[in-house]
């Protein structure tokens, strides 16, 4: 097939690797045009998460330089590949549409993941890097999804990073109805554990972020106050909840400022769910006295029981997935078998448009019917044999046996050189 996938996800690296290779905002385009430039890429795509970093390409090789240039391109360096895993073809194609079923996520059938690869499809759609094959493999994928969800329960009662962390807030640290809360970012992760804290009966809900519009309108939905970033040392303190997820490339709170903020509420706990990779709220904030800090690795042992009581609704979605890996491996097979055919029919539409074209021109220069339908069938005829022609000559000065033998099979028995003065 050609399909490969280069990538590494909560699984097979720590969250401070995965940080290091991941891809936000315009980064990806950027990635993309370069992963097309590399020798034998003919398509590409990026899918980029919290919790995975991957590269679906159509190459002509190995997948080495797909791999090669993720190292290259993060900090981590040739120490990324122990961290890294590859599946070709088949594989390939079975795993873009587990992650899309969410059967390869950290919460097992999480809805967001579905729209993150999406996103991802149109990003590579956008920047020029997906051609016809990739294409109709995430197509593939998309309706596999849909599949799953529609005919188990891999779906029932979603569960995401942000409701787990919504849960874990209210039941190991404080009832949120006591508590304000404060959310840091304005993206799709925020947006949903806005809704589950507005669900939870939040007492009252601050919502930072660097674009203030951004902010403004999330907290105007869910009943917030909103605030700009740079306000946010100043309000730190009013917050015995912070939930952050942002695309900043480096962290927005330090110790330092979570210290002052504890000296300010007189040494009452915090607990602080860092969602972002890379991390928005740095590890030495850890280090801190009456601060509660987990990272969205520390939320996978928080979500077991999710996974165990889904479990035989992802075993029905894993048979959906083989089922449609194997339809999608029939298309394709298919599509192969009649692209030599699509070629010799375009091949003699092109030879006949041309000569039609070529003849009218002699009609209209006063040539006489006669002589114009000469000049088509000639020049017709050397058109749709010029090149086979070619290729059995060549193919006999090599010693080719297999082009001399498929000639003999598309052509059985040579017509006589008079045939066509008899049927006249």
């Amino acid at each position: 097939m050609g399909f490969h996938v280069i990538g590494l996800n909560h699984a097979t690296a720590p969250l401070d690797v995965r940080e290091r290779v991941a891809f936000a905002g315009d980064a990806a385009g950027n990635a993309l045009a370069e992963l097309r430039a590399l020798p034998l890429v003919n398509e590409v795509a990026l899918l980029s998460t919290c919790n995975r970093t991957e590269l679906y390409a159509e190459t002509g090789d190995d997948g080495h330089a797909l791999a090669d240039w993720l190292a290259e391109r993060s900090d981590v360096g040739p120490d990324l590949h122990a961290y890294l895993y590859r599946h070709r073809d088949a594989e390939a194609v079975r795993h873009l549409f587990r992650v899309a079923t969410g059967l390869d996520s950290m919460v097992l059938g999480e809805p967001q993941i579905l729209g993150q690869v999406k996103d991802a499809w149109a990003t590579a759609r956008a920047a020029g890097t997906l051609g016809n094959r990739l294409d109709r493999l995430f197509q593939h994928a998309f309706n596999t999804a849909k599949r799953a969800r529609t005919d188990t329960r891999i779906g029932a009662n979603p569960v995401s990073v942000a409701s787990t962390a919504v849960k874990l807030a209210q039941e190991s640290f404080a009832p949120l109805a006591q508590c304000t809360v404060l959310l840091i970012g304005a993206g799709e992760t925020i947006e949903l554990a806005a809704r589950h804290l507005v669900q939870a009966g939040t007492k009252r809900l601050l919502v930072a972020n660097r674009t203030v519009a951004h902010a403004q309108e999330l907290a105007l939905q869910h009943g917030g106050y909103a605030l700009p970033l740079t306000e946010l040392d100043r309000h730190l303190a009013e917050a015995d909840v912070v939930i952050s997820a942002t695309a900043s490339r480096t962290p927005i709170l330090h110790a330092r400022q979570v210290e002052a903020a504890l000296a300010a509420r007189r040494r009452r706990p915090m607990l602080l769910l860092d969602l972002a990779v890379p991390r928005d709220i740095h590890g030495d904030v850890a280090q801190l006295k009456d601060v509660f800090l987990y990272t969205v690795d520390d939320l996978e042992r928080a979500i077991d029981e999710n996974r165990r009581s889904r479990r035989e609704a992802a075993d029905e979605a894993e048979a959906i997935v083989e089922l449609q890996v194997a339809r999608f491996r029939e298309k394709l097979d298919a599509s192969t078998r009649i692209e030599p055919v699509k070629r010799i029919r375009a091949h003699g539409e092109s030879a006949r448009a041309d000569a039609l074209a070529k003849a009218k021109q002699q009609l209209a220069a006063g040539m006489s019917a006669e002589q114009a339908l000469e000049f088509l069938a000639h020049t017709l005829t050397n058109r749709l044999l010029h090149a086979p022609t070619v290729a059995v000559r060549d193919a006999a000065t090599r010693g080719d046996a297999d082009i001399a033998r498929a000639a003999e099979r598309l052509f059985p028995e040579a017509p006589p050189a008079d045939a066509s003065r008899d049927e006249r």
